[in-house]
């Protein structure tokens, strides 16, 4: 079985919409519902999970009605913080998964995110028990030292871009939480359960990654998604009429 946890608990103003910004609507779609589809309509996903802003747990219960997202088993409140959330969504799914299931977490305004994305993730994860997204780093890169100044050359080599889908075997997920607390690690370090990993000396296992595949940050990053829905929209058309 194969659950998948969509993060919607945040507020993201740095978009500067009056309200969060996964319910932003897009061509008059919530960017939730465009993220949540992705997964809809992947058939090896058995079940969704939302964790939802508590503000907004109404809206989304009726916006899966609206756009038939049949697979969103559950909607759970979300937490203070990214952490809190995630523990929230996988406390929900003790007692309904098993600990041999897979886990997905996403974030609920990253809808680019492909199929060719979400196979390689899966396929990752059952192999080596987990697995994330990762993307070479296509750009130059150098330092950032403050005053508008960089003053060092990076090898873009050696580093990668990481984004969701996180893929984990729901045991080892458990675990990873069970010892980030005991070692007094949520507090500390940055919101995200790879941060963790990382912190607990864990390693991190590579799937497919593009550059297509980015969290919705910013007010260009809805024009982004906005030209990428009309893009594939162009397409469907073309391949349904022969044209």
């Amino acid at each position: 079985m194969i659950t998948v946890i969509v993060l919607a608990g945040g507020v993201g103003s740095r978009v500067g919409a009056d309200i969060p910004k996964q319910f932003v609507e897009v061509l008059n779609k919530p960017i939730l519902a465009y993220t949540i589809e992705n997964f809809q309509n992947y058939s090896e996903i058995d079940a969704i999970e939302v964790v939802c802003h508590s503000s907004w747990i109404d809206y989304c219960e009726n916006m899966v009605c609206v756009y038939g997202l049949t697979k969103v088993k559950w909607i759970t409140p979300g937490g203070e913080t990214f952490q809190d959330s995630v523990m929230n969504g996988i406390n929900n799914l003790k007692g309904k998964m098993q600990e041999n299931d897979y886990v997905l977490i996403q974030y609920g305004a990253a809808p680019f995110t492909s199929d060719k994305i979400i196979s390689d993730v899966i396929q990752v994860m059952k192999r080596n028990g987990s697995s994330v997204s990762g993307t070479p780093c296509y750009q130059l890169m150098g330092s950032n030292d403050g005053n508008g100044v960089s003053k060092t050359w990076i090898d873009r080599d050696k580093y990668i871009q990481i984004a969701c889908p996180y893929g984990f075997k729901f045991g080892y997920l458990l675990d990873v939480y069970e010892r980030a607390t005991v070692q007094g690690l949520l507090e500390k370090i940055e919101p995200h359960t790879t941060s963790l990993m990382y912190a607990l000396g864990d390693e991190l296992q590579l799937a497919y990654g593009d550059q297509t595949n980015i969290k919705i940050t910013t007010k260009e990053d809805l024009d982004l998604f906005e030209g990428y829905v009309l893009m594939k929209r162009r397409k469907k058309a073309k391949s349904t009429t022969g044209g």
